[in-house]
């Protein structure tokens, strides 16, 4: 039967100390709780419905794009039981495999929740609990067995003897799946008799248990899938696994990364065979990267495509394509759009926004390229700019073929520069260029001997 995903993400995240929820703090590139609904979806959830509470705005504007998301409010938050039967009420869930997943876990993998989902999807049991080993589990609630090795109990740590902290090993993760009609015919029998006057979802364990129900585990072979962020220690701890799991998973895919802990790439992230990455690289986004480059040191990319045998050193791109055989950087900045075709060069302290840099084109050091389309075979000298801005709008340059712009030249757009065309050092471009053409405008210098020396010695006398 079709399997439901119920995402609870409507706590405030007290730990975190944030105006925003806990479940949009970012790892890696990507907040908390879309990890969780792409991991639902890749498991085959037909219907995602995410429960939102604090900063309700926020979680529905990241996630609106997302398919097969659903959202329910709850309004007040009286605890997990409680979120699910307003999620019910509200969506009519009353069948099938219904697994309820915390909103901060970000390395459950799609595998995992397809077993979860798979655990009650034949009857067998009502509900199942997904449970894990970590090194250290003190903290966490533990998983009493029965002899038929169904689940009897899960004791949380405060209430766990001695005896029982050293012998109950296996912890409980916090997500559980459900035979969504024995869910929703009983979820109303939670009670919030507790300190908290909240109704807390684990009591379906024994609410089921007393109509005859027997409730499953599903064991995280990886301890670590099972892992929450409270706190932003705890968050950053997280990003360090996600970071060695997709690095591990690259090199062992034919990708060198010289530093594997300062290098960080985001789960949609494509690397080519044989590219190397170098210390403080930072790809995120949709980034794709072809084979045999050298990334970094010092590169971020965001939402960039990458061709084969690019070089990119302490370059930051962002929504950018660059061809293959291009050589950027240092210190370069690639922005809006731009498109750097084959064997183009970005060199030192440049930056380029919206423009198209032509094959084998060079912009070499200190310079700014902006709504320009430039043509092959281009050479600009240190210094130059694209006026593109009137206070108003946004201006393009047009440059041909085979055009030299000398250094420190000014062109103000809208301009074209025609094809094999000269611009002569320090001249400040106003004027379409034919193609040929010399373009040279400077003012005519003047040179007046002894002029320094003269008014250095009115200012030593204190005269103007």
């Amino acid at each position: 039967m079709p399997m439901t995903a119920i995402i609870l993400a409507a706590g405030e995240g007290t730990r975190m100390k944030s105006r925003h929820p806990k479940v949009m703090h970012k790892l890696l590139d990507r907040p908390l709780v879309s990890w969780v609904t792409r991991a639902a979806r890749a498991a085959g959830a037909e219907r995602i419905v995410v429960v939102v509470g604090n900063g309700a705005q926020e979680v529905r504007d990241h996630l609106a794009n997302e398919k097969n998301v659903e959202f329910v409010e709850q309004a007040e938050r009286l605890g997990t039981g409680h979120a699910v039967r307003v999620a019910l009420e509200a969506t009519g869930i009353d069948a099938g495999p219904v697994v309820i997943l915390n909103g901060d876990l970000p390395l459950i993998e799609p595998k995992t929740v397809r077993a979860f989902a798979e655990s009650v999807a034949d009857g067998g049991h009502a509900a199942s609990v997904l449970t894990m080993t970590p090194p250290d589990p003190h903290g966490y609630g533990r998983i009493e067995l029965a002899e038929d090795g169904t689940v009897a109990r899960i004791i949380e740590q405060k209430d766990c003897t001695s005896e029982q902290d050293a012998r109950l090993l296996e912890c409980n993760a916090g997500c559980y799946a459900f035979d969504g009609a024995l869910l929703a015919a009983h979820v109303s029998e939670i009670g919030n008799d507790n300190a908290q006057g909240e109704y807390y979802l684990p009591d379906m364990v024994e609410i089921l248990r007393g109509h005859g129900h027997a409730t499953t585990i599903v064991h995280c072979e990886d301890y670590r899938e099972g892992l929450g962020a409270n706190n932003r220690v705890q968050l950053a701890e997280l990003a360090a696994l996600a970071r060695d799991r997709i690095n591990e998973r690259l090199m062992l895919d034919g990708v060198t990364i010289l530093d594997p802990a300062t290098t960080w790439v985001g789960p949609d992230v494509t690397v080519g065979r044989d590219t190397v990455l170098l210390p403080m690289t930072m790809l995120w986004g949709a980034t794709s990267v072809g084979q045999e480059c050298v990334l970094g040191p010092n590169t971020r990319l965001t939402d960039c495509t990458v061709a084969d045998h690019v070089t990119l050193e302490e370059t930051v791109g962002v929504d950018v394509t660059i061809e293959k055989d291009v050589t950027c950087g240092p210190r370069a900045y690639l922005r809006g759009g731009a498109h750097v075709l084959a064997g183009a060069h970005v060199g030192t302290h440049v930056e380029i926004k919206n423009s198209v840099i032509g094959e084998g084109s060079k912009v070499p050091h200190l310079s700014y390229i902006g709504d320009c389309t430039m043509g092959a075979g281009v050479n600009i000298g240190g210094g130059s700019i694209t006026c593109n801005y009137d206070g108003v709008h946004k201006n393009r340059t047009v440059i041909g073929d085979n055009v030299f712009v000398g250094s420190d030249t000014m062109m103000v757009a809208p301009v074209t520069i025609g094809d094999g065309a000269l611009v002569g050092a320090s001249s400040c471009v106003t004027k379409d260029v034919p193609a040929d053409a010399l373009y040279l405008e400077r003012s005519k210098e003047r040179i007046v001997e002894g002029y320094a020396a003269r008014r250095l010695e009115r200012l030593k006398k204190g005269e103007a």
